[in-house]
């Protein structure tokens, strides 16, 4: 088996115990942003599996768009991620 070389660590363990790794963030062509996938974005930022940069090139994000996923998923987790019935302050 073949393992592709990248930048930084291929799995990380969140603070529930649960590891976390590079085939659980989206692909790279994803187009259907859906609160799962932003999630998966914001854990791997988070927690260092991908950097910020990375994550911006890779799915073509800008920094207020990500900047808001981390925001929302800061407040209110997976729900405030959701386009519609979004929560409010």
């Amino acid at each position: 088996m073949y393992l592709k070389k990248v930048e930084g660590p291929r799995a990380v363990t969140l603070p529930d115990g649960t590891v976390f790794s590079r085939a659980d963030l989206p692909p790279p062509d994803t187009r259907r942003w859906v609160a799962s996938r932003k999630l998966a974005v914001v854990l791997g930022v988070a927690h260092g599996l991908i950097s910020r940069a990375e994550a911006l090139r890779i799915y073509g994000l800008s920094d207020e768009e990500l900047d808001e996923w981390i925001c929302a998923a800061a407040r209110h987790g997976k729900k405030g991620l959701r386009v519609t019935g979004r929560l409010r302050n």
